[in-house]
Formats: structure tokens, sequence, C-alpha cells
């Protein structure tokens, strides 16, 4: 592995570890009566929609350029952020049940972004 490589594993494991971490004290602040359980949900949730997002920003550098895969790149990275964002901020404000379908639908809709980003370029590559 090269060291750019390492770097970046070394940073997915620490937001995984973070996660977890955070989970633990969400989990003993309930257990203390600081927060309810639905507050824990909420936290760990939006924590996960957070790091679709960090992973979406991540993704456009994360390989070698080219003229459309840097397009497709761009497309992904940016329709992941904004789904990511979607879901921490529902799950961070919304009604539990908003959370969920609305979460949900946004992570799906960045990815359909994504998927139907490339499948288009693959179709005028085919045609070019």
């Amino acid at each position: 592995m090269n060291k750019e490589m390492n770097q970046e594993v070394l940073g997915s494991l620490a937001l995984g570890v973070g996660i977890v971490v955070l989970a633990l004290v969400a989990t003993s602040a309930r257990k203390l009566g600081y927060i309810d359980a639905d507050t824990v949900t909420r936290i760990v949730t939006g924590a996960n929609g957070l790091m679709i997002a960090w992973f979406g920003n991540r993704l456009p550098k994360a390989f070698v350029p080219s003229a459309c895969a840097l397009r497709a790149r761009r497309v992904a990275g940016w329709s992941l952020v904004l789904s990511g964002l979607v879901f921490a901020v529902l799950w961070a404000f919304a009604p539990i049940p908003l959370a969920v379908a609305g979460g949900s639908a946004a992570v799906l809709a960045g990815i359909a972004v994504t998927v139907g980003y490339c499948l288009s370029l693959r179709a005028k590559a085919k045609t070019a």
C-alpha cells in the first residue's frame, strides 16, 4: 500500500472507531438518564449520515482521473454528500418515522443519481 492509501484507510478506520465510541458514550448517557433511547438512535444514525457525506466527498479524490471518469466521480461525490447530509439532518430533527423513510429515500436517490449518470455516460460512449 502506498502512503496516500494508508492515510485513507486510517482516516476511514478513525471515522468508524469514532462512531462506535459515540454510540458507547450515547448508550452510557442513556443508562445514566441524561438522554432517552430516541436521542441515542438519532445521534448514532445521524453520525452514519455524516459518514456517508464524508465518503461521498472523498470518492472523487480516490481514483485516477480521466475525462468521463472524473465527471462520474464528481456527480457521485456530490450526490452522496448531499444525500448523506439530508439523511443526517432528518435523523437529527425529523420525527423518527419520517427520518427512516426520508433518510432512506435520500440515500437511495443519491445512489440512483450516481448509477443513472454513469449509465448515461456509458451509453454516450457507446454511441460515439
